[in-house]
C-alpha cells in the first residue's frame, strides 16, 4: 500500500554543538578496542530535531548522546553498536531518567533476516518480595507512593547492563568496553547543565530537591553546596566514569557478581541516609531485601514480539511484562474499523481517545509478567477488536472507566466483564531510535522509573537506583478477579514502554518510541495515528499537541491541545480534560525511498531532542 505523506515539514531552528568524542571504530580485537578507546576526537553535529539523509540515522532526547551514536555509525558501527553507546551516554547526561541502575526494552530489526527480535531487560523483584511488600505491616494499608518510592523496597534488580551486553553479543560488532568508552569520557570531562537537568533536581513537583537531600551520596553529587547545579555550569561525574571503566575492564560480572553488585545490595539494605538534611523527609526510609544472589541470578529474556496489522502495515512491539505492544496493537485494531482519514479531525480524535480507553481497560485487567501468550494473542485478535470497537458511539464519549472485555475467542457482541480500575505509572524514562546503512533498526526505551529513581546514588559509583517495583499494584485492583500485577518473588512489574517498529512489505517503514510512564502508550499511538491516518509528517506527528486517555474519568491534555478548536468539540461529546505541561518525549525514524532516512525528535518537550544522519 502507499501511505500518504505530508509535503510540508515544520520549520525548526538548528544550532551547532561541539563536544569531545571518543567512539572507536569497529575493532578487530580487544587490543584494538583499548587502543581506539583512548583516542580523542572532536566532532560537530547539527543539533536539530529533524535530519534527512543517508548512511544511517539516530534520534535521542539529548544532543550529546546523539553525537556519540552518530560517531559510531560514521566509524562503521551498526545500529546496535550506536544504540548501546548512545544509551550509555544517556546514563551520564539523562541520569534522572535512565542508567545502569535501571532497565528497559529493546526492539531490533535484523535486515539480513528481515526479522524483528526483542530483549526484555525489565527489572525484577528480589526473591524475598511478597504480594504485600508495599503494605505497611503496622497499619495494614498500602504505603503512600513517595514513601514506597524513596526506599530500598522499590528497587528492582537492574537489567540495563545485561541488555547492552546481550544486544552487542547477538547483533553488534563492537565490544561492551568500546561502547562504554565515549560515555566514560563525557562523564569525566563533563557537559553543560541545561534547564531541564537543573529542573529535574530543583522542581518541587519531582520531590527531588527534598529526597536527594536525604542521602549523603546523592546530595554530594547533585546538590553541591545544597543547590542544584546552575544552568550553564559544567557537570562532571568522575565516579560514574570510573564505574564504566571498571565494567569495561572486568565485564558485567563486576556488576552482577562482584564489587559493584555488593555496593548495590548494601545501598538497598542500608540506605546512605545523610545526617541532618536541610529538609526532613516526611516518611521513614525503609530498607529493601535484595541480596547478591538476586543479581547473580538475573537474566534478560528474548520474547517474541507482539504483532498486529494496521492499514496493510505490520506493527511490532514488546510483549509482557510490557503492556505497550498489546495495548498499542489492540487500540490500532479497534481504530482500523473506522476510516479516520474521512472523518472530521474532532471525530478522529474522539475515536482515538475511546479506543485508548478500551485498550487500557483490557491492559489493566489482563496484562502482567505472567500473562499467557494465548491471552496476548486474543487481545490482539480482529474478533476481539471488533467486539470492543462496537462500543464506540460517534455521538457520545463512554462513561469512564469502561469495563474490560472478555478475550475468550468467542466474539460477536459487545459483552463486558466487571469493571476494573485505572492504573498509571511514573512519567520519566528515555528513548532512542537508530538505523544503520545496512537497514538494521533499534528502537530502545530505558528507564529508572520516576524522575530520579529511588533518589539513592550508589556511594562512590555515580549512578542512581531505580524505583521500578512501584509499578506493581500495591494491593489487588480487580475485585474478585486475579490481579496480574501484584508483587511476587522474581516477578517483573508491568510496564508501559512501547518501542515500536512498523514494517511495510517486510522492510522498515517507521520506528518510534517515547518516555512518559503510562502515557508512553498513548504517545506512540497518537504519533502512529497522526502519521498513518491524519496526513502528518513524522516530525509534525511528534510535535503535535497530545492528549492521553488511559481509562480515567478525565483526559490528560497539553495546553496546546486544549487551545485547539477540536477540544471544544470533544467536550461537547462528553470528554473532560485536565491540563498537564507536556506528555512524552518521542524519537523516531522514517524510511523513505532509495535508502533515505528521516530522523525526528521533539522540538521542545524535555528541552528538545536531537536527530542526525551520517550524510545529507
Amino acid at each position: 500500500m502507499r501511505v500518504r505523506r505530508a509535503t510540508v515539514l515544520t520549520a525548526l531552528t538548528t544550532l551547532t554543538l561541539s563536544i569531545p568524542l571518543f567512539a572507536p571504530s569497529s575493532p578487530a580485537s580487544a587490543a584494538a578496542d583499548r587502543a581506539d578507546a583512548g583516542r580523542a576526537d572532536v566532532g560537530r553535529i547539527r543539533a536539530a530535531p529533524v535530519a534527512e539523509g543517508y548512511g544511517g540515522a539516530i534520534s535521542t532526547v539529548d544532543a550529546t548522546a546523539t553525537s556519540v551514536g552518530l560517531d559510531v555509525l560514521r566509524r562503521g558501527g551498526n545500529a546496535v553498536d550506536a544504540a548501546v553507546a548512545a544509551a550509555a551516554t544517556l546514563g551520564v547526561t539523562e541520569p534522572f531518567s535512565a542508567g545502569i541502575g535501571g532497565g528497559g526494552f529493546l526492539v531490533y530489526y535484523d535486515a539480513r533476516k528481515r526479522t524483528v527480535y526483542t530483549i526484555d531487560g525489565r527489572e525484577a523483584a528480589p526473591m524475598a518480595m511478597g504480594a504485600d511488600a508495599f503494605v505497611d505491616p503496622a497499619t495494614g494499608k498500602p504505603y503512600d507512593f513517595q514513601e514506597a518510592r524513596i526506599s530500598g523496597i522499590s528497587v528492582g534488580v537492574p537489567g540495563t547492563l545485561l541488555t547492552w551486553q546481550e544486544a552487542l553479543r547477538r547483533w553488534g560488532t563492537r565490544s561492551l568496553a568500546a561502547s562504554l568508552a565515549p560515555a566514560a569520557a563525557v562523564a569525566q570531562r563533563g557537559f553543560p547543565v541545561d534547564q531541564t537537568f537543573h529542573d529535574q533536581i530543583a522542581d518541587p513537583a519531582n520531590h527531588n530537591d527534598t529526597s536527594f537531600a536525604q542521602f549523603s551520596s546523592t546530595r554530594a553529587l547533585y546538590l553541591p553546596g545544597g543547590q542544584a547545579p546552575a544552568v550553564g555550569s559544567t557537570f562532571r561525574n568522575p565516579d560514574l566514569a570510573a564505574t564504566y571503566r571498571l565494567i569495561a575492564r572486568e565485564g558485567v560480572d563486576a556488576f552482577y557478581r562482584g564489587r559493584l553488585g555488593r555496593d548495590i545490595v548494601n545501598t538497598v539494605q542500608h540506605p546512605p541516609v545523610a545526617a541532618n538534611p536541610a529538609v526532613a523527609w516526611q516518611y521513614p526510609i525503609r530498607p529493601g531485601a535484595m541480596v547478591l544472589s538476586d543479581l547473580e541470578n538475573y537474566r534478560v529474556r528474548f520474547p517474541a514480539p507482539t504483532r498486529s496489522e494496521y492499514r496493510g502495515l505490520d506493527v511490532y512491539g514488546m510483549a509482557t511484562p510490557s503492556s505497550g505492544g498489546t495495548t498499542v496493537g489492540e487500540a490500532l485494531n479497534i481504530l482500523e474499523r473506522s476510516d479516520l482519514r474521512s472523518q472530521p479531525l474532532a471525530q478522529a480524535l474522539h475515536r482515538y481517545l475511546e479506543a485508548s480507553a478500551l485498550a487500557f481497560a483490557d491492559r489493566n485487567r489482563y496484562i502482567g509478567d505472567y500473562t499467557p501468550r494465548a491471552t496476548l494473542d486474543q487481545l490482539l485478535s480482529d474478533g476481539f477488536a471488533a467486539e470492543r470497537a462496537c462500543l464506540i458511539d460517534p455521538a457520545h464519549a463512554l462513561p469512564k472507566p469502561v469495563a474490560p472485555g472478555v478475550p475468550d475467542g468467542s466474539y460477536g457482541g459487545c459483552a463486558q466483564a466487571p469493571a476494573g480500575a485505572a492504573n498509571t505509572q511514573g512519567t520519566h524514562t528515555t528513548n532512542l531510535t537508530v538505523a544503520d546503512r545496512w537497514g538494521n533498526v533499534v528502537e530502545y526505551t530505558l528507564t529508572i522509573e520516576q524522575t530520579g529513581g529511588n533518589a539513592m546514588v550508589v556511594p562512590g559509583r555515580g549512578f542512581l537506583l531505580n524505583n521500578e517495583l512501584t509499578d506493581f499494584n500495591f494491593t489487588p485492583t480487580q475485585g474478585d478477579a486475579p490481579d496480574p500485577n501484584l508483587p511476587a518473588p522474581g516477578k517483573r512489574p508491568r510496564s508501559s514502554m512501547s518501542p515500536t517498529i512498523v514494517l511495510q512489505d517486510g522492510k522498515p517503514f517507521l520506528a518510534v518510541g517515547s518516555p512518559g510512564g503510562s502515557t508512553i502508550i498513548t504517545t506512540v499511538l497518537q504519533i502512529l495515528v497522526g502519521r498513518l491516518d491524519l496526513g502528518l509528517s513524522l516530525p509534525d506527528a511528534i510535535a503535535a499537541p497530545r492528549a492521553s486517555q488511559r481509562n480515567t474519568a478525565s483526559v490528560q491534555a497539553e495546553p496546546a491541545f486544549l487551545a485547539a478548536p477540536e477540544a471544544a468539540a470533544l467536550t461537547r461529546l462528553g470528554h473532560t480534560f485536565t491540563t498537564t505541561p507536556e506528555i512524552g518525549a518521542a524519537t523516531g525514524i522514517e524510511f523513505e525511498r532509495h535508502g533515505r532516512m528521516l530522523a525526528a525528535a521533539e522540538p521542545t518537550r524535555r528541552g528538545g531532542g536531537a536527530a542526525a544522519v551520517v550524510r545529507r
